[in-house]
């Protein structure tokens, strides 16, 4: 039977200054967007904006605002409104942990669209361009959840493969390593799939729609090997709060892909005539 090893959330200190792991998986997550954006550049339909490292930058600090302003207030919203709303003091303490996926999504997508709108470009195909860069991102997150100790699996059977003993949790259950299977359906299989269908130009919202009915399935079917946070539990129909939020998400995946493919097919009619 595995255990999770004890690591120290704390990578180094440098004087009262303490760098936590955790901080670093999302920095590398930047690192690796900002080179990928670079790379990205260089392909068509995305080379005709002659942008520049600067841009590039820009678009850096657009999506790390929006992850961090929309993800805590994601977290605020959706979780623990009752908790915040009773210690607003406490919002702005995001050291101390809570951050939303889809909150940090909804700040992306804003972000997005107030560069788009100073860049004068689609703020569609601005979101095609950024959904593959989004899934390495990702995966160091979790990554930083299991050095953390933290949104630890369901129990699991003794028999199952990789199943884990958490200490932190309190029991000396075997659990789902759930924090690995989202590293490697949310991060490492949607990057892949994104990456290849990007790999040649496609219809205005197709891979932002793929992105987003992608996360969706994977985090909706990883949750069911996921402990729901205690202070909630089970929702509706016995669902967690991850798979009522990734609803939305399937369905406006589902959308974008069946009005990017309508659309491709009206404009190649309408060419032809």
């Amino acid at each position: 039977m595995l255990v999770r090893p004890d690591f120290d959330p704390i990578a180094l200190k440098l004087g009262p200054i303490a760098v936590h792991w955790y901080g670093i998986m999302y920095l590398l997550g930047f690192v690796t967007f900002w080179l990928l954006a670079k790379k990205r550049l260089k392909d068509q339909p995305y080379a005709r904006y002659g942008w520049t490292s600067h841009e590039i930058e820009n678009l850096l600090v657009a999506g790390v605002l929006g992850v961090i302003l929309g993800g805590r207030t994601g977290y605020v919203l959706f979780y623990q409104p009752g908790y915040y709303f009773a210690h607003p003091a406490e919002i702005v303490a995001i050291w101390d942990g809570g951050m939303s996926f889809h909150g940090g999504l909804l700040g992306v997508m804003a972000a997005m669209w107030i560069f788009a709108w100073t860049h004068k470009v689609s703020w569609l195909d601005l979101m095609d361009f950024v959904s593959p860069l989004v899934p390495p991102g990702l995966a160091f997150g979790r990554i930083g959840n299991f050095i953390n100790g933290e949104l630890w699996g369901r129990q699991a059977p003794a028999w199952w493969p990789g199943a884990m003993i958490y200490p932190e949790s309190g029991s000396m259950v075997p659990r789902f390593p759930s924090e690995l299977y989202e590293m490697f359906l949310e991060g490492i299989v949607l990057f892949t799939v994104l990456w290849w269908l990007s790999r040649r130009e496609r219809s205005r919202g197709f891979i932002a729609g793929c992105f987003s009915l992608g996360y969706g399935l994977a985090r909706f079917i990883v949750e069911f090997s996921r402990q729901p946070d205690a202070f909630l539990g089970y929702l509706w129909f016995g669902l967690s709060m991850g798979q009522l939020l990734s609803l939305p998400l399937i369905a406006l995946g589902i959308g974008l892909i069946w009005w990017s493919r309508r659309r491709a097919a009206r404009l190649g009619k309408t060419a032809s005539t």
